[in-house]
């Protein structure tokens, strides 16, 4: 919920996000209002235990259409839910809450983790996590601003975009 009583954030249709805590500083999103939760692209998907918690370990190819950046990831595993896919297959995914940042602005945000190689975005930004901030404009792309190939390859320096 929005809680401090700002207007709610004009985003199109696709927007650029980034993951702090995963060292993800760029990840395009496809915004979909139909999807009650965020889903990213995650492979290697490890579950484990640290200091008696359950955790998540995973690698993500935050670019579309690329598999040579990858950020290899951590975070503690809050659940695991049973998600039905748009084609309407049911799968076990992984869900994480991570801080989620996008037009400046930082949620905790709850994400599923799932192989997203054969969708067109490595992101889905679902309903819950624009919930009281977000309104979207359908005809928009990227109005929050666009990412240049070149400041993809300074945000990800270790790997050749």
């Amino acid at each position: 919920m929005n809680q401090q009583n700002e207007p709610k954030m004009i985003i199109g249709c696709d927007e650029w996000c980034a993951f702090p805590s995963l060292d993800i500083p760029a990840i395009k999103a496809r915004v979909d209002s139909g999807a009650k939760t965020s889903s990213m692209h995650a492979i290697n998907i490890v579950r484990f235990t640290r200091e008696d918690e359950h955790w998540v370990r995973f690698d993500v190819h935050p670019l579309q259409k690329n598999r040579k950046v990858t950020v290899h990831c951590e975070a503690p595993l809050i659940d695991q839910r049973v998600i039905k896919s748009s084609s309407g297959d049911k799968e076990k995914r992984p869900v994480i809450r991570v801080p989620l940042s996008l037009g400046g602005k930082t949620w905790e945000a709850e994400v599923t983790l799932t192989n997203r190689d054969s969708m067109g975005y490595r992101m889905l930004l679902g309903r819950e996590a624009m919930n009281g901030r977000i309104l979207i404009d359908p005809e928009g792309m990227c109005l929050l601003g666009e990412k240049a190939k070149n400041t993809l390859q300074s945000l990800y320096a270790t790997t050749k975009v």
